[in-house]
């Protein structure tokens, strides 16, 4: 889990997007895209789905299963 965070975050940060403009593709709230990366907190299938397509990152690679 922790491999997973570490990606997101370092994808969400490299995206140059706000907080609040990634939750507004995204559909969820700004507190949620927070949490993602700073609790334990993973997002649903198909929240995590949305999260790769609108930045167009590897669903793999964030999931650690390729690098």
């Amino acid at each position: 889990m922790d491999l997973i965070k570490q990606r997101l975050s370092q994808e969400l940060k490299a995206s140059n997007l706000t907080t609040i403009e990634i939750a507004k593709r995204v559909g969820i709230s700004p507190e949620m895209v927070t949490q993602y990366t700073t609790t334990k907190k993973l997002p649903k299938l198909d929240t995590f789905a949305r999260i790769c397509k609108e930045l167009d990152l590897s669903a793999n690679y964030i999931l650690g299963l390729e690098d």
